[in-house]
């Protein structure tokens, strides 16, 4: 209805001489000037896409664990588009890791839901793939990391080149922008995770580094401490009371170099968990992370 009512608006535009019943043989060239510039400033709303069938993000998805078993996985479908009248969706999905997965990408081609096994090299998919996306300023290593990206174009009317319809052209930008758009989806999506993962090591290693340490510096103040505790009264430095009862309980062995380490051990994991405490804070996050349920 809004394309009608659009359409019969153009009309009114052409002036009291033209009529929905014009014949295209009665227009001037100044009519057919004014009719092509009319059309190209109307802006239509893209279709609806209740004609297509595609395979949905929970199915590819699900796909994608059941076939590679990906440490991460991330997907996106895009909302329907149109070229040359033709409308058009494009669902991508992005995995890392895997079983039985190579280095570097691995491209999985689709065509209303059925795979494009042959002449990847010219594909529009391959090449966004590889000249299109900088998988580094997602975290994402093209040529040590195992990525699987997948896509699947589904329209009334797919632009095979040749007559082997094993590819689909590069020169349409419509398509080429809108698998573009929605691989760069889902590696947002994964940089987040990789984010996280990153800094979940990091602090790991942090915490490992730090427990290394704690036997040496345990045993340096116990023996720093036992000096302390074994000089006379008149040579002792004068001392706080609290400081006092730690040389005396020194001396008693009610205060052992385990005591140090065990202190030292809290002492880590408390900071630890107030680092992440913040952290969350930080990130508006009041609750563990979740991995989201499709």
């Amino acid at each position: 209805l809004f394309c009608i009512s659009q359409i019969s608006n153009l009309t009114g535009e052409m002036g009291p001489d033209f009529s929905a019943k014009t014949t295209v043989n009665s227009l001037t060239s100044q009519q057919l000037v004014r009719i092509h510039q009319l059309f190209r400033q109307a802006k239509f709303d893209d279709p609806s896409g209740n004609c297509l069938s595609p395979a949905g993000e929970y199915n590819l998805r699900l796909g994608i664990i059941k076939e590679l078993h990906p440490d991460l996985v991330a997907t996106h479908a895009s909302s329907p588009q149109v070229f040359e009248g033709h409308p058009f969706i494009v669902e991508a999905g992005v995995s890392i890791g895997g079983k039985d997965v190579k280095q570097g990408l691995n491209i999985f081609r689709f065509a209303n839901r059925i795979p494009l096994l042959f002449e990847q090299g010219a594909d529009v998919i391959t090449r966004t793939a590889l000249k299109r996306i900088n998988w580094s300023i997602y975290k994402i290593n093209q040529q040590q990391d195992k990525i699987g990206v997948f896509v699947s174009i589904v329209s009334t009317k797919i632009p095979f080149k040749g007559t082997g319809k094993e590819y689909i052209g590069d020169d349409i930008t419509e398509i080429a922008d809108a698998v573009k758009s929605a691989l760069k989806q889902c590696c947002i999506q994964l940089k987040s995770k990789i984010v996280k993962k990153l800094q979940a090591r990091e602090q790991q290693d942090r915490k490992r580094n730090l427990n290394k340490y704690i036997p040496d510096v345990a045993r340096t103040i116990m023996e720093t401490l036992g000096e302390l505790a074994d000089e006379s009264p008149p040579k002792r430095p004068r001392f706080d009371k609290e400081d006092e009862e730690l040389l005396e309980k020194i001396n008693s062995e009610e205060v052992t170099e385990m005591t140090f380490r065990d202190c030292l051990t809290q002492h880590v994991e408390q900071v630890d968990y107030e680092m992440a405490l913040e952290y969350a804070m930080q990130s508006g996050v009041s609750e563990e992370p979740r991995e989201a349920i499709y």
